[in-house]
């Protein structure tokens, strides 16, 4: 039986997902569960059964999976101690919201003995970095007042009391908690490094998959992970990157050479500001994009493709430089191939990532005849027809992206008079015209409408008769917010 247990941390901290023999994960959680209960029978704090707890609410998971994958390495067993940390934390704020003292001291005391646990678990198995050390200190003391705060609110009915130190245990909760967390990205941090020198030093093709893979895993859980993940690959100044490259160059498995491209996708993204610090990433540029652009010629299925497109398309953004790369390695044509190719380009995902790379190609002179010769307005028209085949709002959303960038893609090439021809005898200004005045064309797109609008002034700029008066009164002639506003009020219908 294969199962995937997916747990949750405080707030907004990442959820993580294990996979794991069932028999081998209960016999650890089973041995969490003694200590802690040891630990409580050693300082005297008797277990009660409530109502509402289940076998001491202190089941930290379990799950199914090959025995090859069992969760032993630092990394899983980190992840998985502190998601019981952070659970038991969010115990304590709920009730310590209900006044329920006798269930806060318990949680206190099992969280303090969890956080033990997982401090004594990794400095055994890690050399703790010095800027670590202090958090541990401090977030060890803090455990302590915890417990001991919690203990002295069960000998006590007075409500003036309770209430003042319902104040003075949540300030504490809150620095727990926040210190918690400091330690743990330290530690992910740590691991992190080790995961990278992995790569860098190993020959083996096993454990270089296998440390991508672990790399992956933690891109995909949320942002905060790939901030961290950036941030230490800034550190080792783009030696884990290198290695990166090195796998998506070398390694014939796409699998792996996907799972790579993935990982500079997430690194990469221009919705983590960390990536302003990358700046580290110039030095691999070249091989990179070499490298994706190559997984995009010959991925064999539309995740890969998506995958490598992703990347390319986030650095097109980061540096300019990736955009005269990519033209010199005849990407346009690569790219306009693929997206004939059903089995490559099969949604408005990828095609999303296709037009984003040919916008900020785009700004380039030499690119304009590129587009021409590999039929590439024709494609930009197709894509300005985009329409999503489901009520997904996320397919929705990216049809509109699709629709937008394909208009400033032509817009920006458009300046080329060769450019503004074709398109112009392909029935551009039409499609342009209907987009701009027909709301549902452009899915109600504020941004679609902006972009259509530029398109259609840049080709009647270069060629004023291919616009007729009344849509050049209303269109072209007024300043552009004018134009937008009378647009994006137009009713399709009129009585």
């Amino acid at each position: 039986v294969q199962r995937f247990w997916h747990f949750r941390c405080l707030d907004s901290y990442p959820s993580f997902s294990l996979q794991v023999d069932s028999v081998q994960r209960w016999m650890e959680d089973l041995r969490h569960m003694t200590e802690v209960e040891c630990m409580c029978v050693l300082q005297a704090k008797p277990i009660g059964v409530e109502e509402d707890s289940q076998q001491g609410e202190l089941i930290v998971g379990s799950g199914v999976g090959a025995g090859d994958h069992v969760a032993r390495n630092n990394l899983q067993t980190l992840l998985r101690r502190a998601l019981v940390v952070s659970t038991e934390l969010g115990k304590m704020f709920q009730r310590l919201e209900k006044g329920r003292w006798q269930r806060v001291h318990s949680t206190a005391v099992r969280a303090n003995c969890h956080v033990r646990s997982l401090v004594h678990e990794y400095s055994t198995a890690r050399s703790t970095p010095p800027e670590m050390q202090k958090y541990e200190k401090s977030l060890l003391d803090k455990c302590m007042e915890l417990t001991n705060i919690t203990e002295r609110c069960l000998h006590t009915d007075d409500e003036f009391f309770l209430k003042s130190m319902r104040e003075a245990i949540h300030d504490i909760l809150t620095d727990v908690s926040d210190s918690f967390s400091n330690m743990i990205d330290m530690a992910l941090a740590n691991e992190i490094r080790v995961l990278i020198k992995q790569i860098e030093s190993s020959d083996s093709i096993h454990t270089i998959g296998s440390a991508i893979s672990n790399l992956l895993s933690l891109t995909q859980d949320g942002p905060q992970l790939c901030s961290i993940i950036a941030k230490v690959l800034c550190t080792v100044h783009a030696s884990g990157l290198c290695a990166l490259i090195v796998v998506v160059l070398n390694v014939s498995v796409e699998a792996a050479r996907a799972e790579a491209a993935a990982v500079v996708a997430q690194i990469t993204s221009p919705h983590h500001t960390s990536t302003q610090h990358l700046a580290s990433f110039l030095e691999s540029m070249h091989d990179i994009v070499t490298a994706l652009i190559k997984l995009c010629e010959s991925a064999s299925c539309g995740e890969v493709f998506l995958l490598a497109s992703a990347a390319l398309a986030n650095i097109t953004f980061f540096d300019s430089m990736a955009c005269e790369i990519l033209l010199q390695l005849n990407a346009i044509h690569i790219l306009l191939q693929a997206c004939k190719d059903r089995q490559r380009v099969d949604t408005p995902y990828s095609k999303d990532q296709v037009v984003t790379i040919l916008a900020n190609l785009s700004v380039l002179e030499q690119c304009a005849s590129e587009v021409l010769q590999e039929q590439g307005v024709e494609r930009l028209l197709l894509l300005l027809g985009e329409k999503p085949s489901s009520s997904s709002p996320s397919e929705g959303a990216a049809c509109e992206r699709v629709q937008q960038k394909a208009a400033v893609t032509l817009a920006r090439l458009s300046r080329d008079p060769d450019v503004a021809q074709t398109a112009i005898q392909l029935k551009a200004v039409p499609r342009l015209i209907e987009l701009c005045r027909s709301p549902t064309e452009r899915n109600n797109s504020d941004s679609v409408l902006v972009a259509c609008l530029a398109a259609l002034r840049r080709l009647a700029a270069g060629c004023p008769d291919s616009i007729e008066a009344a849509d050049h009164q209303q269109l072209i002639k007024p300043r552009l917010v004018d134009s937008f506003l009378l647009c994006s009020n137009m009713e399709e219908s009129f009585v």
